[in-house]
C-alpha cells in the first residue's frame, strides 16, 4: 500500500484530489489542512485531518496542494524530513520552475496539472457538459519529470491520472514547457484576451445591445471562430472579416507582443512574482 500525504487537503484542488483518492484501496491517505474552512469541507467528504508530523511519517508521496505563494516556505519545512525515496507531487509548474523549493538528491519531485475539460468534446451527460474543470469530465494532464530516476515517470503518470480522474491522455513536457503553458500561454496571454472579450461585450451592452442578444452573438461566434483558426471546421473566415481583424490587430497588439509573453526571461520574471521570489 502507498502511504500518501495530502497537503492542503481541504482547498479547492486539495478537496478534489481527496474525493478521487480517498476510497482507493491501494492508497493510505492523510489529509493535512489547518484552516477551518477547509476542515469543515473535509469533514463533508467524511475525511478526518491528519497533524502533519504524522502525515509526513514514512509518506511514500506528498502531493503540494498548496497556493504557490506558500510552497517555499512549506516545503522548505517538510521536504528535510522525507524518507529517502519520497516523491514529492507539486500540482502547479511555478515553485518547481522558480526554485523555491529545497532539492534532495535521494527524492523524486514530479509536477502535474490538469488541462480541464475541452472545450470541443464528446459529453453527452449534462453534468459532464456543465463539469468546467475536471472530475466529471474527461480532460487530459501535462506531467513532467522534475528531478529524479526516469523509472519514476510512469509511476508519477500513473498517479496524475487518478488524482484527476477521468483522463483521457497524458503529455509528457518538461517543467519549462510547463511553465510555457502556464502561466505564458493559459494565463499572461489567453486569459487577457478572455478578460478583454468580456469588456468588450459589456461595452456593446452599454451601447445600448440587448445583453442577451450581444452574449448569443458572441459566444456563438467564438465557438465558430475556434473551429475556424484552428483547423477544426474545414472553412475559413470571410475576406471582410480577414480585413477587420488585420486593421484590429494593428491597434489592439504591439508589434514584438510574442517575443515579450513568451521570451523565457519574461515567463521566469512572471512564475517569480506569482510564487513570491521575486522582491
Amino acid at each position: 500500500m502507498t502511504k500518501v500525504a495530502l497537503m492542503g487537503a481541504g482547498g479547492k484542488m486539495g478537496c478534489r484530489i481527496t474525493g478521487n483518492i480517498k476510497d482507493k484501496p491501494e492508497y493510505e491517505v492523510s489529509c493535512v489542512e489547518v484552516s477551518e474552512a477547509g476542515i469543515a469541507r473535509l469533514k463533508e467528504l467524511g475525511v478526518a485531518v491528519t497533524p502533519q508530523k504524522e502525515a509526513l511519517n514514512d509518506a511514500d508521496v506528498v502531493i503540494l496542494a498548496l497556493p504557490d505563494v506558500l510552497i517555499g516556505k512549506i516545503s522548505g519545512e517538510i521536504i528535510p524530513k522525507l524518507k529517502s525515496g519520497t516523491m514529492v507531487v507539486g500540482l502547479d509548474p511555478a515553485a518547481a520552475y522558480a526554485e523555491v523549493m529545497p532539492v534532495r538528491e535521494d527524492l523524486t519531485y514530479f509536477v502535474t496539472h490538469p488541462c480541464h475539460p475541452p472545450l470541443f468534446n464528446d459529453e453527452t451527460e449534462p453534468a459532464a457538459r456543465k463539469d468546467w474543470f475536471g472530475g466529471t469530465a474527461k480532460q487530459d494532464v501535462v506531467n513532467a519529470l522534475y528531478k529524479g530516476p526516469e523509472s519514476d515517470y510512469e509511476k508519477g503518470d500513473a498517479f496524475s491520472r487518478i488524482i484527476y480522474a477521468p483522463v483521457r491522455n497524458t503529455y509528457k513536457i518538461t517543467v519549462e514547457q510547463m511553465a510555457m503553458l502556464e502561466p505564458a500561454l493559459v494565463e499572461t496571454f489567453k486569459l487577457t484576451l478572455v478578460d478583454s472579450m468580456k469588456q468588450g461585450l459589456d461595452k456593446i451592452i452599454e451601447m445600448g445591445v440587448p445583453e442577451d442578444a450581444a452574449k448569443a452573438f458572441l459566444f456563438g461566434h467564438i465557438r465558430i471562430e475556434l473551429a475556424i483558426v484552428f483547423g477544426l471546421a474545414g472553412f475559413t473566415v470571410s475576406d471582410g472579416a480577414k480585413l477587420a481583424m488585420e486593421k484590429a490587430r494593428e491597434i489592439i497588439f504591439k508589434p514584438d507582443w510574442k517575443e515579450n509573453i513568451f521570451s523565457i526571461d519574461k515567463i521566469k520574471k512572471s512564475v517569480g512574482e506569482i510564487t513570491g521570489s521575486l522582491g
